[in-house]
């Protein structure tokens, strides 16, 4: 803390604060530091756990891998766990993060009891759902720094089971999956068996799987998909799996769902050189940055006489019933799978993110590029996406590029309401805006 503290003097009065943080889960440019930033590198632990209460104390740059560490060897875990190794707390709360326990248990934020938070005025408060900083509390998941940064939270957690059951349930279209999730909504089961955690694989619109979690203390044989073995073609392979806890929560991060496929990671030759320590999202993310500055892929898509490339990496949530209806629409005018499924219902209401609390959503995830022809207007595809999203009601993720206007970004995510916020935290605006974080980049 004592570092924190010596970064934001050394910022200056009146200037920008920003994190000086060298890795990241975002997928949008940003424009580089003008100063100093935060040295946040020293809020990267677990401070406490208590088993009985079932709480853990972290600070706010502990990664879910570190937390998960820890919590387990007292038999307990997150409620949520993003399935990304390297997410932090505090990026999972003020950006918001998804796994297959949200249908059940809500958003990552949800089991936030509460939090320590530097504002813009260099102050830290701690806002909690009841006292006199509700309103920061409330506010701050979906921020993305605009209000603040976490510097430590509390959080519940959820006894942690030995096994998980896994059954991979073939569908044969949108509206068959659309309905078994509002059964197993509905239920919290399926043909009879509890359904701790529900994530969806759709690899084309006749070949759809919902993946259901049950939660175990058996002791059964376990796969292991951090060799030469995928997890996401096991799931067209087999009707049922069972994982160790620990494998179950870092299933997509090996293989960063299906995308190390672009490096060659999933070729049986390259795997088997392809050291275990390597294999995560992580490095992968890293890889993409590389071949940004490098240009690899730009120049194979000249010898291949591609015309250019759009990217294409978005996290989105549709209410249930418009499910089949997105994807209708994303085949048509966008053609990328898989795509990820996963449902979804929160507590309460957010009002930087308005989902109606009790109602049944899914996020759609799909990350990749598309073809477009030469000269296309940037984020041309990206731009149908967002429309066509607030259309069907729904709520696009930050954490990539966005290309919305003011007046409709602010109808979204309530920047009236942070405003507001942000007048009584950070009265001489040193913090970005959330438009000017996102949107702009800057």
């Amino acid at each position: 803390m004592a570092a924190l503290r010596t970064s934001w003097d050394a910022i200056g009065p009146g200037q920008p604060v920003r994190l000086a943080k060298k890795t990241s889960n975002l997928f949008r440019p940003r424009s580089p530091a003008a100063g100093p930033g935060l040295d946040v590198s020293g809020l990267d632990g677990v401070i406490a756990i208590d088993p009985v209460a079932r709480t853990a104390d972290v600070q706010g740059m502990c990664t879910y891998e570190r937390l998960v560490d820890e919590t387990l060897a007292h038999g307990l875990i997150p409620s949520v766990v993003p399935q990304l190794r390297t997410i932090t707390l505090g990026g999972a709360v003020t950006g918001l993060g998804i796994e297959s326990t949200s249908l059940r248990l809500g958003l990552p934020h949800e089991a936030v009891l509460e939090m320590d938070v530097l504002t813009g005025s260099g102050e830290i408060v701690t806002a909690t759902p009841d006292n006199e900083h509700a309103e920061l509390f409330a506010a701050f998941p979906n921020s993305y720094g605009s209000l603040g940064y976490a510097v430590r939270l509390r959080i519940e957690l959820q006894p942690a089971p030995r096994q998980v059951r896994l059954r991979h349930v073939r569908f044969a279209g949108a509206a068959d999956v659309t309905k078994a999730l509002a059964e197993i909504a509905d239920a919290g089961s399926w043909d009879g068996v509890p359904v701790d955690a529900v994530d969806g694989t759709a690899f084309s619109p006749d070949e759809i799987y919902l993946t259901l979690a049950h939660f175990t203390d058996t002791d059964l044989p376990t796969s292991d998909y951090t060799g030469q073995d995928v997890y996401y073609r096991s799931i067209q392979q087999r009707h049922e799996d069972v994982l160790t806890i620990h494998d179950y929560l870092w299933r997509w991060d090996t293989d960063w769902f299906w995308c190390s496929g672009a490096f060659g990671a999933q070729n049986p030759a390259v795997r088997r050189v392809w050291p275990r320590r390597w294999r995560r999202s992580d490095v992968y993310h890293r890889l993409v940055a590389l071949d940004g500055k490098v240009g690899v892929s730009r120049v194979l898509d000249r010898i291949k006489h591609i015309p250019a490339r759009e990217r294409v990496i978005q996290d989105i949530e549709v209410p249930l019933d418009r499910l089949e209806d997105f994807l209708t629409w994303f085949d048509r005018e966008v053609g990328m799978r898989p795509v990820w499924l996963c449902p979804l219902r929160t507590r309460r209401a957010w009002p930087t993110y308005p989902l109606t609390p009790g109602d049944v959503y899914v996020n759609v995830g799909f990350w990749g590029t598309v073809v477009v022809p030469a000269g296309s207007e940037p984020g041309a595809v990206n731009r149908k996406v967002e429309t066509e999203v607030h259309r069907l009601g729904g709520h696009k993720s930050l954490y990539s590029e966005a290309f919305y206007d003011r007046e409709t970004f602010g109808a979204l995510y309530d920047t009236a309401g942070l405003d507001r916020v942000r007048s009584t935290y950070d009265p001489d605006s040193r913090l970005k805006t959330l438009y000017d974080k996102v949107v702009r980049n800057s």
